[in-house]
């Protein structure tokens, strides 16, 4: 049979004693030592956003939001590249041999243009966040299929608008824009100068009419050189187009119109001068003419 041994009654105090100086030190122990729970948590660190990643076509830091909000008003944003979530290309937003769409920011209002339709939406920033409003459209019917399907898509996909980055010009590269949306989808846009930051000044609104032929005009550089002849034209309040100048020959060319021999056109252009200092040119036009839409058109033969 086993038997337990017994310590003598004199060493019971001694062990109490000891007992009580240990339980003490480990709850001060306990107290010093930090939360296990805490210490398992890493440091938290700034990784990039998965969904606007640094676009490849430029290594530099993005400009400062601040600024960047400043810079959507003074450029014309040409969509020339539209990713998904995998940041695979996505088909049916650019069409081969047609204009990309172009959003041109102002006044609160953001309009898409190279579409069957002028779509235009409400936007609204906070540093680098973008919100837009549902689009509205001229709802001007479309032979091109394409095009319809590229102008719904648009329609669709700017209300999703959540993040804008700009990226500045630099090493050759001009000023690109890279928007992305809730769904994951993502738009690079390069960025060119509206003609109120090419030529500095806001442009004065005017209607003219083109006639369907050209004339002959004298020009420095060009033998027989032949030029458009143009005349002022007024609307009423009531939308009634009233005759305001005479025929007369323009020295230069309209931005962003093409002259088709035959075809009279009523253009809806912005005028801006060419002054600088206050100085008019001596040897070219004293004005830039910058159409902004074809109010009317017919074929006169």
């Amino acid at each position: 049979m086993k038997t337990s041994a017994r310590l003598p009654a004199r060493s019971m105090p001694r062990l109490l004693q000891l007992a009580s100086i240990a339980a003490a030190a480990a709850v001060l122990t306990a107290c010093a030592a930090p939360d296990a729970s805490k210490t398992q948590q890493p440091a938290p660190v700034s990784t990039p956003s998965t969904q606007a990643p640094v676009p490849p076509v430029t290594a530099q830091p993005a400009a400062p939001q601040a600024s960047a909000a400043q810079l959507l008003p003074q450029y014309l944003w040409s969509v020339v590249k539209v990713t998904g979530p995998d940041n695979q290309m996505l088909n049916g937003w650019l069409i081969a041999d047609k204009e990309s769409p172009v959003l041109q920011f102002r006044n609160g209002q953001v309009g898409v243009q190279n579409l069957c339709n002028l779509v235009s939406a409400g936007y609204t920033t906070n540093l680098d966040k973008i919100e837009m409003t549902r689009p509205v459209s001229t709802m001007r019917a479309c032979v091109d299929e394409a095009k319809m399907v590229q102008e719904r898509k648009v329609t669709l996909q700017l209300p999703l608008a959540q993040r804008f980055e700009v990226f500045p010009a630099a090493n050759g590269e001009p000023i690109r824009m890279l928007l992305t949306f809730s769904d994951g989808v993502r738009w690079e846009l390069m960025g060119s100068p509206t003609p109120e930051t090419r030529y500095g000044s806001a442009g004065e609104r005017m209607f003219l009419e083109v006639a369907p032929e050209k004339v002959a005009c004298n020009h420095p550089l060009m033998r027989d050189a032949k030029c458009l002849k143009v005349r002022d034209i007024a609307f009423d309040s009531k939308g009634i187009k009233r005759v305001t100048g005479e025929w007369r020959i323009m020295q230069g060319s309209i931005e962003g119109y093409n002259f088709e021999p035959g075809i009279r056109n009523v253009l809806r252009v912005n005028r801006y001068s060419m002054a600088k200092n206050g100085v008019l040119p001596a040897d070219a036009p004293s004005h830039a003419y910058v159409l902004d839409m074809i109010v009317e058109s017919e074929r006169v033969r």
